[in-house]
């Protein structure tokens, strides 16, 4: 006699969250954040829109929760060659071949644009996102001070701040393009300032 199986829920609610994820990541990319809906995610991605809500508050928490998943799990360290201006470089290079992915800037920019307007979203945005890559920095400055290459009282948090400042202004307001050339000077200008004497 055979046996019925129940239907894993587990499975499926995680299926159906990873199709509302991909749904919302291609729509804000193909229609923008002001005519992204819960509808149309819904719709894209085969679900009832109350399944939705039942999950999420709002088309920014399902956008961030979405962009969260696709960053991933894996904590944030930046690497340790030894040379820390060239670690910087490389990371930044890559981050800014990232930051010009249509595929990556249409949701992050659609996120700090919502985030300007809801103290709320841009406090997780931060606290879930921006804190631990910020914090990645500050531990590679403060190896980079444990080998004798940073001044002993340089405050490593300003520093950070120093490097990634100017990165995410250029690229929100699209003040002039983000290019290696500008991330290598950046990174040899804010070391050049907090270089052991």
């Amino acid at each position: 006699m055979a046996t019925t199986r129940t239907p894993d829920a587990t499975r499926r609610s995680e299926r159906s969250r990873r199709a509302i994820f991909d749904a919302a990541l291609e729509l804000v990319g193909e229609v923008g954040y002001d005519k992204l809906t819960i509808e149309g995610i819904a719709s894209r991605a085969g679900v009832g829109k109350q399944t939705i809500y039942r999950w999420w508050p709002s088309k920014a928490a399902v956008l961030l929760d979405a962009f969260i998943a696709d960053a991933g799990d894996e904590p944030i360290r930046l690497p340790d060659t030894g040379d820390v201006a060239a670690d910087l470089k490389s990371v930044l290079r890559a981050t800014v071949d990232e930051f010009n992915d249509p595929k990556f800037e249409a949701p992050y920019r659609a996120l700090a644009v919502a985030g300007a307007n809801d103290p709320e979203l841009s406090e997780q945005f931060v606290n879930r996102l921006q804190d631990t890559g910020f914090q990645a920095y500050v531990e590679r400055l403060r190896r980079a001070r444990e080998a004798g290459q940073i001044a002993e009282d340089a405050d490593l948090g300003i520093a950070a701040e120093t490097i990634v400042s100017p990165f995410s202004q250029r690229w929100l307001m699209r003040t002039a393009p983000l290019t290696y050339d500008f991330v290598d000077t950046l990174v040899d200008q804010v070391l050049r300032g907090i270089a052991k004497r």
